[in-house]
């Protein structure tokens, strides 16, 4: 099964009509075709600031992208780290 995808205009229109006092996630989530939990996650997704609000430009900014490239290469790095451990600590072994 495709997951479906979303453009960040249709986010930002659905968090926005979620946001508008008197109105309910259930009802908009309904009106638009998505699940409530989805809807929900986009409302807290910006809330939190994990993306940006003015349209036109990317959901995420150029700096939430470059942490998530560096988070990502921190973990490949501790990883390659931790191996490297490892086979020291093998080799460093004296022969039985």
């Amino acid at each position: 099964m495709e997951r479906k995808r979303y453009s960040a205009e249709f986010k930002r229109e659905a968090v926005k009509l979620a946001s508008q006092p008197g109105m309910v996630k259930r009802q908009v989530a309904e009106e638009l075709g998505i699940h409530e939990n989805l809807l929900r996650a986009w409302v807290r997704q910006f809330a939190a600031g994990k993306w940006e609000r003015t349209p036109g430009t990317a959901l995420k900014s150029a700096q939430q992208l470059e942490n998530e490239r560096l988070k990502r290469e921190l973990k490949r790095v501790t990883t390659e780290r931790d191996i490297l451990k490892k086979a020291v600590g093998y080799f460093a072994k004296e022969p039985s």
